[in-house]
Order: structure tokens, then sequence, then C-alpha cells
């Protein structure tokens, strides 16, 4: 019969996933966007990278916070390297798709991390889309123009 501090001690080993032998994978969505997120122990020498890119190269200065903002906002920022493959939509939906899968991924690495998350609104999915065309319009919503004659 299992003690109530043995059984506990199984619970803090389930939340907090061991990050030494591999890494942690999560993934993240916007618009059309898919991006699968592995973050890796920082070793010291490793950057972040994108589709086999460095994220400087990747993505414009004003998108590259953006990506790493859940890192940041908790101070883990040295702790791991972000390796990304993103596919579909443009570059501010794959940044943002990118970030989502950060933020999952680190609370695969510990639950407790999600309150502050949760807070900072990284682990909110955008579920915002193009609307589809209507048939007899010109797009979505947009009617064709009236002519008199």
């Amino acid at each position: 019969m299992a003690t109530k501090t043995a059984i506990i001690e199984k619970e803090k080993k389930a939340t907090k996933a061991s990050v030494s032998g591999g890494y942690l994978y999560a993934v993240g969505r916007r618009k059309t966007a898919v991006a699968q997120v592995r973050l890796y122990p920082d070793k010291g020498n490793d950057k972040h990278v994108v589709n086999r890119k460095d994220y400087t190269e990747y993505f414009p200065v004003a998108l590259q916070p953006t990506l790493l903002a859940p890192l940041s906002a908790l101070g883990l920022s040295g702790d791991f390297v972000v390796s990304a493959t993103v596919k579909g939509g443009g570059v501010n939906a794959q940044a943002e798709a990118i970030r989502l899968g950060v933020a999952r991924a680190l609370l695969k690495h510990d639950e407790a991390l999600r309150l502050p998350l949760r807070a900072e609104g990284l682990l909110t999915r955008d579920a915002r889309s193009v609307e589809r065309k209507k048939p007899g319009l010109k797009k979505a919503r947009r009617s064709p123009q009236w002519s008199k004659r």
C-alpha cells in the first residue's frame, strides 16, 4: 500500500517532465500557420532555429521578441533553445504560432507555469481566421458594384 507522500512524489514527477534526455514538443497554430516546436535544454552554444535557419535571419527584427515572449516572461530565456518547423500563413502568423508552441511546451516542463503564462495571455489560441468567400459576392462580404444601366 502506497503512502500519501509516495503518491505526492509520483504526482510531482508527472507534472515536471524531464528535459535532460531530449526535448519538449508542442504544436502552435495561428490562422493557417502551424508550428511544431521543440525546446531543448541550453548547452551554451546553441541558437534558436526556425525552418533550419537562425531565427534572426528568418524573422524581421520586430517579430523576433514575439516568438521568445514565453521564455522572457518567465525569465527562462537562457535555459532553453527553441527549434521550430513552421508551415503556412504569413510571417506574423508564423511567429505567433511558434509563441503558442513554446508556451505549451513550457507547460509540459512544469505545470506550475500555467498561471504566469495565462496572465500574460500566452496560452490563448487566437482562433481568428479569414472568412470564406460567399457566392455572388466579390469577397467575403463585399458586394458587386451597383450600376444603374
